[in-house]
């Protein structure tokens, strides 16, 4: 029962961070999952994942979020892994001016193997690392998320700061989205309200003859 009650949960979100390799997507995701931070983490090699229990507003949401690798001879492994996302962390690192002008690129993919070309999918913005000396500004930042019509946070997986909105940011933004909700109950779930939609219907059809 209390294992039963632990794995529980009203909605099931996928999550990717996606960006240039180096650009601490692991970090992120190690220090919002586990809250700890290594200095000496290695890129990831193809594609890693962590699961994260959170509550809001009363719903217990199961997010499963994807760690894909930056390296260009990972893309074609990594582009499956698009299907079926809610959310998208398009991660770039303030101290490496190349990392934030690669964005486009990067933003291209996203539009390619997201559903309805990423627009079915809440899209962020991080500037990661602001815990070092900048090469991009915040501004600059801002006005890029604000083209491309997306959310904005800077963070520091170092000093934590920042990170916790980052995933608030795009949980809160899929719990608004009824569209993007309308295939996150868990599957158990689904099923029953199928199969009693059926007897229902059965029920009916047998009292008609």
């Amino acid at each position: 029962m209390e294992q039963s009650a632990v794995e529980s949960y009203d909605h099931l979100f996928k999550l990717l961070l996606v960006g240039d390799a180096g650009v601490g997507k692991s970090s992120m995701l190690l220090r919002f999952t586990e809250d700890t931070f290594d200095d000496h983490l290695q890129s990831t090699i193809g594609v890693d994942f962590k699961v994260k229990m959170i509550t809001v507003d009363g719903k217990r949401i199961k997010m499963t979020i994807w760690d894909t690798a930056g390296q260009e001879r990972f893309r074609t492994l990594t582009s499956s892994y698009y299907r079926g996302a809610q959310g998208i962390v398009l991660v770039y690192d303030v101290a490496r001016r190349d990392t934030f002008e690669n964005l486009d690129t990067w933003l291209q993919e996203v539009q390619v193997y997201s559903p309805a070309n990423g627009r079915d999918v809440v899209k962020l913005l991080v500037g990661n690392k602001i815990d070092k000396e900048r090469a991009v500004s915040r501004k600059e930042g801002e006005a890029w998320a604000r083209t491309k019509g997306m959310l904005f946070v800077e963070s520091s997986a170092k000093t934590k700061t920042g990170i916790q909105q980052v995933f608030n940011e795009v949980v809160q933004k899929i719990l608004d989205n009824p569209s993007l909700l309308s295939n996150t109950a868990p599957k158990s779930r689904a099923k029953k309200i199928d199969l009693s939609e059926r007897t229902s219907a059965g029920a009916t059809s047998t009292g008609c003859c």
